[in-house]
Order: C-alpha cells, then sequence, then structure tokens
C-alpha cells in the first residue's frame, strides 16, 4: 500500500495502522483506526494537506557539460566581474553594473481565481485558454532597477505581439536590436561605470552572425549547380547571399573557403575535403578527409562532446578551433561598441534574478480586472511590471549572489538550494557551511 510513498491519503494511514499485521508488530490495541485520527496525528506530526511546495527548478543541473561551463567559465569570469561590486547601502557608487535580461509573457485570462465565494453564486461560462498575450522583455540591475533614462523619456524595454499574425517570434535580430536600443541609453545617460549584460543560455542569444564559421550545412564537395552561400538580411528587409566569412590556419593566417581568382573553379565553395587537406598542408594534425565521409550515419556521431573524435569531416570542422571558439552575432555586437556579454549556465534560471522580478510583477497583475483588449494587456502589464520596488530587487539579486557563491563552493543544485535557504539574510555563503550541512544530513 506504501508504494505510493508520499502520495498516501490518511485514510490508507488509518487503514495500514487498523490491519492486523501492523498492530501486531507495533503492539497497538485491537480495534479500528478512524480516519479523522489519522489526520488530528498527521497534523500534529507537522503535516498539512495541501499543494507541494515547489523548490529551483534543476533539470540539467548536473550535467557533465552543463557544471563545466558553470565552473570554469562563468563562475570565473562573475568573479572577475564582482571584485568591483560595492554593497548597494553603503553610498559608493559600483564601478561594475550588471544588467540582467529575460523574456516573460503575460495573459489576458491570467488573473486571480481564489476569492470568497457566496454560496449563492452559481458557476458562470469563462473563457477557454489563456488569451491574449504579451511578451516583454527587459534589462534589470540591482542598482538602478529596470534600465531606463533617469527622467523616465527613453527605457530598453520592448512589449512584443508574439505569434504568426501578430509580430512574428523573437529573434537574434530583435535581440541585437533591443541591446542597441539599451547601450544608446547607457551611454548617454549612466557614463563612468562598466556595463555588463547578463543573458540567458538561449538559442536566440547564442545565434551567430549569418555568415559566421559553420560546417553545419557544408558540402562535401565544391557544389556542381548552386554555389554554397550565405543567407543575410539587409536593413531594407531583403535577402541576399554573401560568403561564409573566412576560417584560420594553424599559424593564425586567414583561410578563404572559395576557390581564387584564376583558378578553374573560381568563385565556388571549396567543399569539407579540401578545407581540410589545405590545413594538413598548412601543419593541422587531422586524418587524411579522402577516407572519411561527410556525416556520420544518422548524423549520430559517437561521443559528440570529444574534441579529439575525428569520425567524420563535419565533426573535424565543427571541432576545429575557429570554428568552435567563434562569438554569438550578440556578443559581437555590443563589443564593438565596449559593452561585456556574459551568458548564464543552462537550466540555472535561479541565476537570474529577473525571473523573480517577473513573479513580483506577475502577482500584481493577477489582482487587476481581467484583460479582454490588447489595450487593457499592456496597460496593466506596464503598471505590474512598474510596481515592483527597488528594494524586492535588491532582495532578488541577494539571492542570486548566494547561489552562485553556493556554486563557487562545490555545491549541487540540491545543496545550494539548501544553502541559499538557510543563509537567506547572508549576501555570501559563511564558512561553516559544510559543518552545518553535515550537522543538517544534507
Amino acid at each position: 500500500m506504501f508504494a505510493r510513498k508520499k502520495f498516501i491519503s490518511a485514510k490508507e494511514v488509518a487503514q495500514h495502522l487498523s490491519s492486523l499485521e501492523t498492530r501486531e508488530r507495533l503492539n497497538l490495541p485491537a480495534g479500528t483506526i478512524h480516519e479523522r485520527t489519522a489526520v488530528r496525528w498527521l497534523q500534529y506530526l507537522g503535516y498539512s494537506w495541501r499543494h507541494e511546495p515547489k523548490g529551483q527548478y534543476k533539470d540539467g543541473h548536473e550535467r557533465e557539460d552543463v557544471v563545466d561551463y558553470r565552473q570554469n567559465v562563468f563562475l570565473p569570469a562573475w568573479m572577475r566581474l564582482t571584485e568591483g561590486l560595492t554593497a548597494f547601502d553603503d553610498g559608493n557608487e559600483s564601478s561594475v553594473i550588471l544588467w540582467f535580461h529575460d523574456e516573460c509573457t503575460f495573459y489576458a485570462n491570467d488573473c486571480r481565481t481564489l476569492r470568497w465565494v457566496h454560496e449563492d453564486e452559481e458557476p458562470v461560462p469563462y473563457p477557454k485558454g489563456e488569451g491574449l498575450s504579451l511578451m516583454v522583455a527587459d534589462f534589470a540591475s540591482a542598482q538602478y532597477g529596470w534600465l531606463r533614462a533617469p527622467d523616465g523619456s527613453s527605457e530598453a524595454r520592448i512589449l512584443f505581439r508574439a505569434g504568426k499574425e501578430r509580430d512574428g517570434y523573437l529573434k537574434a535580430q530583435n535581440i541585437q536590436d533591443q541591446a542597441t536600443l539599451a547601450m544608446d541609453i547607457l551611454d548617454a545617460h549612466y557614463p563612468g561605470h562598466k556595463h555588463v549584460f547578463i543573458y540567458d543560455n538561449a538559442p536566440t542569444h547564442l545565434a551567430r552572425a549569418p555568415n559566421a564559421l559553420s560546417a553545419r550545412r557544408m558540402p562535401l564537395h565544391p557544389p556542381k549547380k548552386k554555389n554554397f552561400l550565405c543567407p543575410v538580411k539587409t536593413s531594407e528587409g531583403l535577402t541576399q547571399s554573401v560568403r561564409m566569412e573566412d576560417g584560420t590556419f594553424p599559424d593564425g593566417t586567414p583561410q578563404s573557403l572559395y576557390f581564387p581568382e584564376g583558378h578553374p573553379q573560381a568563385g565556388l565553395f571549396k567543399g569539407m575535403k579540401e578545407i581540410l587537406h589545405e590545413r594538413i598542408v598548412k601543419g593541422a594534425l587531422l586524418p587524411d578527409p579522402s577516407t572519411l565521409l561527410a556525416q556520420c550515419p544518422k548524423f549520430k556521431c559517437p561521443s559528440p562532446m570529444d574534441t579529439t573524435v575525428h569520425c567524420c569531416c563535419r565533426r573535424i570542422l565543427f571541432n576545429q578551433p575557429d570554428f568552435a571558439n567563434r562569438t554569438s552575432g550578440l556578443e559581437e555586437h555590443c563589443k564593438a561598441r565596449g559593452y561585456e556579454v556574459l551568458f548564464l549556465p543552462r537550466f540555472h534560471c535561479e541565476l537570474n534574478f529577473i525571473e523573480q522580478c517577473w513573479a513580483y510583477a506577475k502577482r500584481i497583475y493577477r489582482e487587476f480586472p481581467p484583460s479582454p483588449t490588447l489595450l487593457d494587456l499592456e496597460r496593466n502589464a506596464v503598471a505590474a511590471l512598474d510596481s515592483v520596488p527597488l528594494n524586492a530587487m535588491r532582495n532578488f539579486f541577494r539571492r542570486s549572489f548566494r547561489f552562485m557563491d553556493a556554486y563557487r563552493n562545490g555545491l549541487n543544485g540540491t545543496r545550494a538550494a539548501w544553502a541559499c535557504k538557510k543563509y537567506r539574510g547572508h549576501r555570501v555563503i559563511p564558512e561553516s557551511l559544510l559543518a552545518d550541512m553535515e550537522a543538517s544530513g544534507v
């Protein structure tokens, strides 16, 4: 009966304790135990019948590649950036301002349902689904809150009506356009600081430039009909085909991926075999590409995370330094104006304090009447977002800071969540952490 473990009911507890086997084993008096008695004892023992409490979302937290990025890439960069970070209430201006970015969706029918209902009130029809939706993308910092001009004349927040028949879908270009808006505001109103943008590890944020090095669709040989080019959208919204950017030989010199002028196939893409052969000539220690396939059968390479695997031409190029180390278009876009970009580890929403800002705003939003029109939806969503106080944002940031400090001390997701709850009044995890964890049996 107890195969259900934590999902057993008071009735099942009463039945179990009333069974002959249990009464004999526990030396209980004869008779049955009423369900109400089981309820009282469960309450006495500290149990309550309610929704199961949920902690942080941790699916994928302990994946090898995620842990490697968190411990060896993100946290060292975070420690370097936060060296110049001062407390918010010490009266000093911080030299580093960290702007966290995220997106959130508000729904028209997402309103409060828990209320006092009169006994004479009858059920009424209600709209099915979540209704109209509005996506909001914004930046926030613990020093200034939402990213906007001090006088409120401009802001980095964008409202996006996602959908095929609406504004489309949020793409990499939209993210870069918003970054441009944010950098314009910071240049005009917040000079003298080092500003860093922190984004989720999402494909839209990590997208490379349209003509960036990528072996994903490269042909094995020079094309016989249509040349291999990259589609790039112009500022007028038109699409034009351009060459993929040059690679880099082991000696640091550029490698053109297209045959030069004077060659019988001038202007054509060289193909993966020829690209690899040229690298071998330049000193790269690679297998002979003439003995390899373009791609492993069924597009499944053995040990795809192992950079030493030379199973097919495409995998070899994927692992080449100039292909693997290519930065995202967003990083290049911000770096050109002197701004640094840092990406959070995947699955680690607890490190982005703006997530709690969304939750705070949505709680306020649900207090408003339903939003039957898009105008109502926008007005209520903006009002809810602007109601998040700066002190609350700073508390949320401190919580994320504690999580980062817990991971820096080598804790996994479960232990980090325990430590952040235990030391919620601290900005960092104390040195006595391990002793406290052993004493608590965590």
